[in-house]
Parts: structure tokens; sequence; C-alpha cells
């Protein structure tokens, strides 16, 4: 697991108009909590954070937060990010200890999909789901999943239940039961194939009926 350090700092004025004017100096506004302690605000350079958000293992990894020399063990739980500017505006930290298990959102990768025969044959692969959220130990989150789509052919489909889990890592939706058992990625045939299939089939039929 990759291993990530955010430098950050205590701050003790609140509220909306002292996190505009941490903006304004470059810095953003966060909080941790969680682990049986108090919530704590806090401060962050906003440079140093999108260099580090810039990796994606970084979602999905145990961060140490250096909070004025304290580092205490964290996940990323939530970041507010500006509509249209490539901002951060705030950022909410997790504690994370080695005997409380953590629900996250861990990417999938996808192996293989420009082999598989569907999408040879012209299909279309759509991936129905990006992450899938877990349950586990710190200690046992993973940095991503992968699922190798390269046998897959029209009209197959993959679900939550065909993904590989880590020991240790179960998924939040298939504790609900088979019924939440989401399809994950499928292939399907592409507009226009159809309609191709049944020109050949018309074209056939005609010169049947001309013979």
């Amino acid at each position: 697991m990759s291993n990530f350090t955010f430098n950050v700092s205590s701050r003790s004025d609140l509220g909306k108009g002292a996190s505009r004017r941490l903006r304004h100096t470059n810095e953003i506004p966060a909080v941790i909590y969680g682990g049986g302690k108090d919530p704590q605000s806090l401060k962050l350079n906003h440079d140093d954070v999108i260099k580090s958000l810039e990796n994606e293992a970084v979602y999905t990894s145990i961060l140490d937060v250096n909070i004025d020399g304290t580092v205490e063990k964290a996940v990323i739980k939530d970041i507010q990010r500006h509509a249209y500017k490539p901002k951060v505006l705030h950022m909410d930290f997790q504690r994370v200890s080695d005997n409380e298990k953590i629900h996250m959102h861990v990417p999938i990768h996808f192996l293989g999909g420009e082999g598989a025969p569907g999408v040879k044959a012209g299909g279309q692969m759509t991936h129905n789901m990006n992450d899938v959220e877990v349950i586990c130990l710190a200690k046992d989150l993973p940095e991503f999943i992968e699922l190798d789509v390269s046998a897959m052919d029209i009209g197959d489909t993959m679900h939550i239940s065909d993904l590989t889990l880590p020991a240790g890592v179960v998924s939040v939706e298939l504790q609900h039961g088979a019924d939440h058992d989401q399809p994950v990625v499928s292939v399907n045939k592409a507009r226009g194939m159809k309609a191709d299939e049944e020109d050949d089939a018309g074209a056939g039929s005609e010169e049947a009926s001309e013979e």
C-alpha cells in the first residue's frame, strides 16, 4: 500500500468567514474525526493537497496526518470541490485503528477489455460501476480491485459477486442479500448491429423468394 503524509495545522478560527480567509491564503479548511476522539479542525496547503490527489491510491490508502508534529492514521472520507475550478474547498479525514472496521469505496480496474470477444465483434462494453463499497479493517484495505473482463462476449454481464475481494474485505451490497448483486460491467450490441443483422436477414429472404 502506498504511503502518503498530509502535513496539517490545527485551527481555532472557525465559521464561513474564517474558511474564506483560509482559501484566500491558499489553504484548505478540514476536519478529522472518529477513533473515539473529538473532531479537530485543521488547515492544509492547497498546492500540496492538489499534488497528492493526483495519485488515485491516496483515496484508498491509510494516511499519515501530521498535526503540528503528532501523526494520526486516517483515511479521506470526503472532499468538497469547486463547481468548475480545479480547487478543493474542504476535506474530511476519518481516524482509523487496527481493530475498527471502516467503510470505503475502492476503485475497480478492468483488465483485458480491448481483447474481449464481444468487443472484437463490435459490441459495446459498459462499466456500470467504477468502484465498490467495502467493509474491512484498515490494514486490509486494498488500493483497488481488479476484474478480468477479457473473456466477455456480447450479452455477458459480470456482477459484484464476480469480484475477487482480498481476505478480510467484504462487499457492503452483498451483505444485504443476493438481490443486491448489482451488475458491474456488461457487453451489449452496439447501436446499429441489430438493424444490420435484420437487413441481412431481409436480404436473404428476398433472394429466397426470387429463386
